[in-house]
């Protein structure tokens, strides 16, 4: 019987080491090296058409065919323009999110809807039973779907080999385990040499492969740094699980743009896809009454903009110590813009709790929706409604200044196909713009009291 050794790896970058050390030799990190038990990998089959010892040769850049890649359209057009127009064959792609966001069922919403290819679905989670519950929740019947719950690398490369798919998912990547390591599934070891194997099989096959993700306390994907590094594309799927709404947005895509953004609704059976989020993260008041501390702000998400309702309320403190309560919004930010408000505006805040909050459940970073927030507290503060046909954009600087954003004739034309009648945008990012095709009254300003002048005059 052979001897069990041990090594330790970096959770963070895979890095191997003989002994342990308080920082990573190789990526510097602290406190981030774990034992494992390690043995000699045996020789395993490969999978596909095997490459031999065929040694490639140089070939001038010049040389080389820039044809587009085929794709394969996923029956979601959110998930397309993510991946950036489609799955390439040969690629291989990595979803993450926290557990119950939804991931198993985009991936398996979308590959019920496939009749042109044979899919084979691995799960080490779920049981059969559960996915077919699942299954039948989304309503989407499919004879071309095939599941096999296992957790061994070997036993997987077998069902391939007899079911030879032209699309893999694997649910998840942590929970698979290869015989030839002796470390458990989810190590820095098997994650890295199941990722390995895989990448293997799609590059030299052609077939796409799906791997589910589990992500860190910290929001990062769990394992080795090196499984982003070997696959072609990492989706983060997240969303508060106390909202409906769900964002799909592209963290690294060797074949597409990292600016792209999908929006989802969790519904009862399963995710729809939201073409318009402007019309659904705005209020709609019936009696056509305008509330105060209420703004319509004009935001960007990668390249696609859209409106959102950014919500106010400023009291009295009652308890002496004034509260700052932010929801979806930066709170340091926020902070930011009230001594702002307070030395620019001269409006006095700091004996008042200030309550902050975007519609919809969604966390947005975006600077140009600052001249919103201030816009919605100083409404609520003196009690006089913003008219729900104007909406705002600028990001404000330290001096009270209104500075230029991005994609500002973007932002316009969205304003416009909601129906909105006034936009207000800072002063001079309209240059080089010819805004004689839009029909939206545009009013620009240069520092916040013009707009607390045009708002609340």
């Amino acid at each position: 019987m052979k001897a069990v050794k041990t090594a330790w790896f970096c959770n963070s970058c895979g890095a191997e080491s003989p002994k342990w050390s308080g920082r990573c030799p190789a990526c510097g990190e602290w406190n981030t090296m774990v034992e494992e038990k390690i043995r000699p990998e045996k020789k395993s089959r490969t999978l596909g058409p095997s490459s031999g010892s065929r040694i490639s040769s140089p070939v001038p850049v010049s040389e080389i065919a820039s044809d587009e890649e085929p794709r394969i359209k996923m029956p979601s057009s959110e998930l397309n323009r993510v991946l950036g127009g489609g799955l390439v064959p040969g690629s291989i792609i990595l979803i993450g999110g926290e557990p119950g966001i939804g991931k198993s069922t985009l991936v398996l919403q979308n590959i019920l809807s496939i009749k042109s290819r044979t899919i084979l679905y691995v799960s080490g989670e779920e049981s059969a039973k559960q996915i077919k519950m699942r299954a039948d929740r989304i309503g989407r019947p499919s004879e071309n779907v095939f599941i096999v719950c296992d957790t061994s690398l070997q036993n997987i490369e077998e069902h391939i080999s007899n079911i030879q798919p032209g699309l893999v998912i694997i649910d998840s990547i942590q929970t698979i385990a290869s015989d030839d390591l002796e470390s458990v599934a989810g190590s820095v070891s098997q994650v890295r040499e199941c990722a390995s194997r895989l990448l293997k099989y799609a590059k030299e096959s052609s077939v796409p492969i799906m791997l589910i993700g589990h992500i860190t306390k910290d929001g990062n994907l769990a394992g080795p740094k090196v499984l982003e590094h070997i696959v072609d594309a990492v989706l983060h799927f997240e969303g508060d699980g106390q909202h409906i709404y769900r964002l799909l947005r592209a963290i690294k895509n060797r074949f597409g743009s990292t600016s792209e953004l999908g929006i989802y609704e969790m519904c009862q059976r399963g995710l729809r896809e939201v073409k318009n989020p402007s019309e659904m993260l705005l209020s709609t008041h019936t009696d056509g009454e305008d509330l105060s501390g209420i703004s319509i702000g004009v935001t960007m998400e990668g390249i696609r903009s859209f409106l959102i309702e950014v919500q106010a309320l400023v009291s009295t403190a009652a308890y002496g110590t004034p509260q700052r309560s932010v929801n979806g919004f930066d709170s340091k930010r926020m902070n930011m813009l009230l001594a702002v408000l307070e030395k620019r505006a001269g409006f006095k805040l700091a004996a008042k709790d200030v309550f902050l909050n975007i519609a919809g459940g969604l966390k947005v970073n975006d600077p140009a929706l600052d001249l919103a927030v201030i816009c919605s507290v100083l409404s609520s503060n003196i009690d006089i409604p913003i008219p729900h046909t104007t909406c705002i954009t600028g990001e404000v600087g330290l001096s009270g200044e209104i500075r230029p954003v991005g994609r500002i004739e973007q932002r316009i034309r969205e304003a416009e196909k909601l129906g909105m009648d006034t936009i207000l945008i800072p002063r001079g990012n309209l240059k080089g713009i010819d805004t004689s095709s839009f029909s939206i009254r545009i009013i620009e300003i240069a520092k916040v009291e013009e707009a607390l002048r045009t708002l609340f005059a």
